[in-house]
């Protein structure tokens, strides 16, 4: 396993995470007086577990087709986008 990788991805993914609107919806889950705190934190997990996966799934597939090169240019130019668009609808 590389752990300068999964050090990587891990705290890309988080930092995208926090403040996110999967972090967002989990919070008013678990501040439900009636919710029990340990299944949302599961709900939670599971969701992101399979949303990565079909993410990996997706990449790995796209990897194989498209030359790396061009696949982060197309990744970079969405992120900017959705960037630009975020502070046009503010």
């Amino acid at each position: 396993m590389d752990l300068r990788l999964l050090g990587t991805v891990f705290a890309t993914v988080f930092l995208a995470e926090l403040g996110d609107k999967t972090q967002l919806s989990t919070m008013l889950y678990a501040s439900g007086a009636a919710n029990q705190k340990w299944t949302v934190f599961a709900g939670s997990a599971l969701a992101l577990v399979v949303s990565a996966g079909l993410g990996t799934f997706a990449g790995s597939l796209l990897g194989e087709r498209l030359n790396p090169r061009l696949l982060s240019r197309i990744a970079g130019g969405a992120f900017i986008a959705v960037g630009a668009w975020t502070i046009l609808k503010a």
